[in-house]
């Protein structure tokens, strides 16, 4: 902005201000005017929406699953990394129809590297096996978050913001029909926007065409064992709407 000040200042002093001047005043004040605007644009941000905004800055937005796995794996985005045994890629099919997204993984999944093992996975599994869908078969596993949090506090909203650009390439390489979000950080995440889980349920939400059912995570119903009826409606509802998609209606 200064050179810009600086012309016109060069010119207002050389050209008197006189009726033959004026024009050339007068397109002197307009460069002005327009530099301004310029260096206002440049400093803007962006008109994506905030999930568009941080997929297309993402370094992991062209990789293929081998090294976007690896990156994953390497990754230190966030101070996560300083206390893992495991960054926590995912697993399963993937050309999946079904994405299962959890919040991040716990104490048995970083120690084994794996999403969804232990307890909560073999709760998972029979959630799954209940709508006639199996672990690795039409199904992949993932979470919000690639890493564990220390003692599995509640997750940040900057490790969410960090490890987005995975999730979204997951599903980017998968091209899954449905997307469940298992717990309110992944319907963050996978949304953009707050949630609760209670005022959720029994909702079709979107993610850039794909639709996205919201439910309890299988670690929190093996501490509440009484919202598993819940979760239980939670899955038939989204294979409801996987099969009203697969006959061509929408969202009942």
């Amino acid at each position: 902005m200064p050179d810009a000040e600086a012309a016109v200042d060069l010119v207002v002093d050389v050209a008197p201000d006189t009726p033959a001047n004026a024009p050339l005043r007068r397109l002197s004040s307009e460069m002005l005017s327009m530099a301004r605007n310029a260096a206002v644009a440049a400093e803007a941000p962006s008109a994506l929406n905030p999930a568009e905004s941080r997929e297309r800055s993402a370094p992991a937005a062209d990789l293929d699953w081998d090294p976007l796995t690896q990156t994953i794996k390497t990754c230190r985005n966030c101070s996560l990394c300083e206390q893992r045994t495991h960054a926590v890629p995912g697993i399963g099919d993937h050309q999946a129809d079904w994405l299962i997204v959890g919040e991040s993984p716990g104490a048995e999944e970083d120690a084994q590297g794996e999403p969804f093992v232990g307890k909560a996975g073999k709760l998972l599994d029979a959630m799954l096996s209940a709508i006639g869908l199996a672990r690795g078969e039409n199904v992949y596993l993932t979470n919000a978050v690639k890493c564990r949090p220390p003692m599995s506090r509640p997750l940040d909203a900057s490790e969410l913001a960090a490890c987005f650009p995975y999730l979204a390439r997951q599903i980017a390489l998968i091209k899954p029909r449905l997307i469940v979000a298992f717990g309110r950080p992944a319907a963050q995440a996978l949304l953009n926007t707050d949630i609760r889980i209670a005022s959720a349920r029994g909702q079709c939400f979107d993610y850039h065409g794909i639709p996205v059912v919201v439910t309890y995570p299988p670690a929190y119903l093996l501490r509440n064992p009484l919202d598993k009826a819940k979760a239980w409606e939670d899955l038939c509802f989204a294979r409801r709407q996987m099969r009203d998609r697969s006959s061509g209606h929408g969202d009942t």
